[in-house]
């Protein structure tokens, strides 16, 4: 009998006091002194570290190794770039796994495949078999040259970050690759994992530098965990284990792949893999699977049974292999069950907190009829007695880190819903008006609203936004018949009609442009209206086949401060095509700096440009320090004679707009959207401008654009609203040579005060960290929810926002602030330095300074850059009883 191999971590383990058994050949620890329970709870609160280096890892190389992964892996693998990773699975032809894996590509011309330990020896004679079908692969197994550990958990980043001494850690998304130098190692990072931590990472390295990397990591405070957590870990987050949810099912028969969910995004399907290991019958399965969701049941042959997660109510544990049940009627199997810890929370929302108390579960994983559904009540067979259970959708969810938390209650009772009275509804009236009065007090006396998205438009124009037009309807169209005339849907509409002409003319003359569209109701809904307007415009000489959508578009990525409205999650998502390679939005970003990851690196953008050939290029940022490089990236769009718009979404900076910031359509902007309520003065609504005039090939375009605002996406454009707007606008024209620079120079003066006051300002201190209205102020990884709140509690108003390098808002460590509203209330540069010392002392001290905050505020309340209020206000008397 074969002696079980060692890792080159085994006498650390002895030497901790581990624990060890005999895994898929390999002598692995178990659990060590504390036990599975505290190494669970560890993991999830701090950081587990795991020896994996059991693992069989497989390396690729050769002209025919991509295409040979395409064969026998279900995944495309294609589709990823250097520094990326994809789970993936070895398919048999029966549509069921021969193992599931990860697929890393470090470099250029190599691929690491990494497998389970128990089927090394299968997966490589099973890979062996296909090698000759294909030319030039070379196929390594580096098991024993490479070592892997595995650190999941919150503070994984931390302590991660405190050991690398070149290199950076992987883009904070999820299978996103690096390499770094720990001491003399390099090390390749990946984050990646099994436990359902959202802060994770597997560390590839020599494994003669095994043990120097693992004791450093021990000394940052990673605790030992060995596989029983692993695998109490791996089932709270619903991840399949081989020989459990996929391979054979308790009867001996094959799982079919798209049983369970995870494995279901580790097939591609798509036209490039070509007839791969296993299509047919996975194409099959694919298709029941849709029909199931459907609750059609009519290819439900193709995938009977389905892997989902269930709950044990009251006593009994469930097991791997127990029967359940369903009314009597055995429905499947359970697959993998366990008594399960879990942190208990306190609080709610953003400001739940794990407590220090424990509690424990039983969960598990069961293969069952397909027709089942979440929610259905189940009975599971534990030694001859039958227990209660729940399907459930989930037990952990991770999409809030830096913490993965347990879900324990997944329905919620609902309160019938109260009749009251005349007399208790006017009660309820009345207590609204009073606390509406106090919130508004509280805001406009008490607070310092630094919030980089918000305005208080001046009085006249809040009066005006409740006036009659803010009950009425007024939709309308140019219609060609009556010479472009615009034909309205309702009668009354004269007053309205001119005050939405008036309202373009004055935001003509702010922008400088020909035409400017304002029936969208916020930045969002303009944004919707101009990507739409574009696959309505590409698709001009076809209107009988399927619309083809945008190929590619270059924006700022989210986690680089991008607009979510220019995002594949946000209003880009029903516009932009599928890459066909990577099987996903066809959206590339802008390069940033190394050392600035807030500005577009300018010299790599060329070969982006050449290489994509975007059909719409957007600008625009939520998290905005620069000045953003249209006139620079025209450039070369006209010198690449690319056929694409290129678009500034202007939603934060729009009041900026001129001279003394950027004049978008003089650098080459082809549109331009924005919110009107951020550095602007106006009510909360949205614009679309461009510049093109009748001789131009693109006005139909811009034809496209009104039709897309109306009656593309909207019907009532809100005039209350629209009539505020025009006051603000008329104010912003009159003002806006004092007001924008005043904005400016408050910024930088502002940032300069946080700096002095020993706080951490983002940005580049060579143009005071700042070119628009914002500040970023750094203020500990996910302490930023904290941090605002407490500045809340002072009536500092900001909002906190995740950096470049966080995964996530809620694992936010930024605050981001902006100057526009309390420059409107009349704060100078020094006023804004007093701020930034009240902003140090609840930072830095922890100090109470809301009277102090109050009593400032109570200097700022009278708004400048507007007209002069009384006498608009002599104007309203007229109908003060009426509004």
């Amino acid at each position: 009998m074969n002696q079980p191999l060692k890792t080159a971590l085994f006498d650390r383990h002895v030497n901790l006091k581990a624990k060890m058994v005999e895994f898929g050949g390999w002598e692995m620890p178990i659990q060590y002194p504390d036990g599975i329970v505290k190494e669970h709870l560890a993991t999830r609160k701090r950081a587990g570290l795991f020896d994996v280096s059991h693992m069989g890892r497989f390396v690729f190389k050769g002209e025919g190794k991509l295409a040979f992964l395409q064969h026998v892996l279900t995944n495309n693998a294609g589709a990823l770039d250097v520094e990326q990773g994809q789970y993936t699975l070895i398919a048999n032809e029966a549509g069921g796994a021969v193992d599931d894996a990860y697929l890393y590509r470090f470099e250029e011309d190599a691929y690491l495949l990494v497998v389970n330990a128990a089927n090394r020896e299968k997966d490589w004679n099973h890979l062996t078999s296909f090698l000759d079908r294909f030319d030039d692969v070379e196929m390594v197994d580096k098991t024993d040259e490479i070592a892997m550990l595995s650190l999941q958990g919150p503070l994984a980043k931390e302590m991660l970050l405190g050991l690398i001494d070149t290199g950076r850690l992987p883009e904070p998304v999820r299978n996103e690759l690096s390499t770094v130098a720990i001491g003399d190692s390099p090390v390749r990072l990946a984050r990646t994992g099994y436990t359902g931590e959202p802060i994770c990472f597997e560390l590839f390295l020599p494994a003669v530098k095994a043990a120097t990397v693992w004791d450093l990591l021990l000394d940052k405070g990673a605790v030992p965990v060995g596989l029983g957590a692993r695998d109490t870990l791996r089932l709270e987050a619903g991840l399949p284990l081989y020989g459990h949810e996929l391979g054979e099912d308790a009867d001996g028969g094959e799982i079919p792949i798209f049983s369970c969910p995870l494995s279901r995004f580790a097939v591609s399907l798509s036209p490039l893999k070509g007839a791969f290991v296993g299509r047919k019958t996975l194409e099959a399965q694919f298709k029941a699977l849709h029909r199931i969701m459907d609750r059609d049941y009519s290819l439900i042959p193709d995938l009977p049974r389905m892997i989902v997660p269930f709950e044990v109510i009251g006593r009994g544990v469930a097991r791997a292999g127990s029967r359940v049940f369903k009314e009597d009627r055995q429905v499947g199997t359970v697959t993998s069950g366990t008594m399960v810890p879990y942190w208990q929370q306190e609080g709610e929302g953003i400001d739940s907190r794990l407590t220090g108390e424990k509690a424990m579960r039983a969960i598990g994983l069961a293969l069952l009829d397909s027709t089942l559904c979440e929610g259905d009540k189940i009975e599971i067979d534990v030694r001859g007695k039958k227990i209660r259970g729940n399907i459930v959708p989930y037990h952990l969810r991770s999409e809030a880190p830096p913490y993965a938390r347990a879900i324990t209650c997944h329905r919620l009772e609902t309160k019938p819903p109260s009749a009251f009275g005349i007399s208790k509804y006017a009660d309820l009236g009345k207590n609204l008006v009073k606390r509406s009065v106090a919130n508004t007090v509280w805001r406009q006396q008490e607070c310092i609203n630094l919030i980089p998205s918000e305005q208080t438009p001046s009085r006249i124009c809040r009066r005006l936004s409740i006036m009659d037009p803010v009950c009425r309807y007024a939709e309308h169209k140019q219609v060609k018949a009556f010479c472009e005339a615009d034909v309205f849907y309702y009668q009354g509409t004269n007053f309205i009609a001119e005050v939405e002409n008036l309202l373009v003319d004055e935001l003509r003359t702010f922008f400088g442009c020909g035409q400017v569209e304002t029936r969208p109701v916020s930045g969002q809904m303009a944004n919707t209206a101009v990507f739409s307007a574009i696959v309505d415009f590409i698709n001009r000489s076809d209107r009988k086949s399927e619309q083809r959508r945008i190929r590619y578009v270059l924006n700022n990525h989210i986690i680089k401060g991008g607009h979510l409205s220019a995002q594949p999650m946000g209003a880009l998502r029903d516009f932009v095509a599928r890459d066909p390679v990577a099987e996903k939005p066809a959206v590339v970003n802008f390069p940033v700096l190394e050392d600035n990851p807030y500005k577009i690196d300018i010299e790599a953008c060329p070969e982006i440009l050449e290489t994509y050939r975007p059909e719409l290029i957007i600008f625009g940022k939520s998290m905005t320090l620069h000045r953003e490089p249209v006139a620079q990236i025209r450039a070369m769009v006209d010198d690449l004679k690319l056929n694409c718009f290129v678009m500034y979404d202007m939603a934060h900076v729009l009041g900026l707009a001129g001279p003394h910031f950027q004049q978008p359509f003089q650098e080459g902007a082809d549109i331009v959207t924005g919110s009107t309520h951020k550095t602007f003065f106006g009510t909360q609504r949205g614009i679309v401008a461009t510049d093109y005039n009748e001789d131009d090939l693109r006005y139909d375009y811009w034809e496209a654009i009104q039709r897309r605002a109306f009656p593309g996406s909207t019907s009532n454009h809100h005039l209350g609203t629209l009539l505020g707007l025009l006051m603000a606008a008329y104010e912003m024209n009159a003002f806006k040579a004092s007001y924008q620079p005043k904005v400016l120079s408050n910024a930088k003066a502002f940032a300069l005060a946080l700096k002095a006051c020993g706080l951490d300002v983002a940005g580049d201190p060579d143009i005071s960290y700042t070119e628009t209205h914002q500040v970023i102020l750094n203020v500990g990884y996910a302490r930023g929810p904290e941090i605002a709140k407490r500045l809340e509690q002072n009536n500092i108003i900001v909002n906190y926002q995740a950096s470049p390098e966080e995964e996530g808002f809620t694992a936010s460590g930024a605050l981001r602030m902006g100057v526009q509203e309390m420059t409107r209330y009349g704060m100078e540069a020094a006023d804004f330095q007093e701020a930034a010392q009240l902003i140090a002392d609840i930072v830095l001290k922890g100090a109470d300074v809301k009277q102090a905050v109050s009593d400032f505020r109570k200097r700022f309340l009278e708004m400048k850059y507007c007209f002069d209020e009384k006498e608009m206000d002599e104007l309203l008397e007229a109908v003060h009883h009426i509004v």
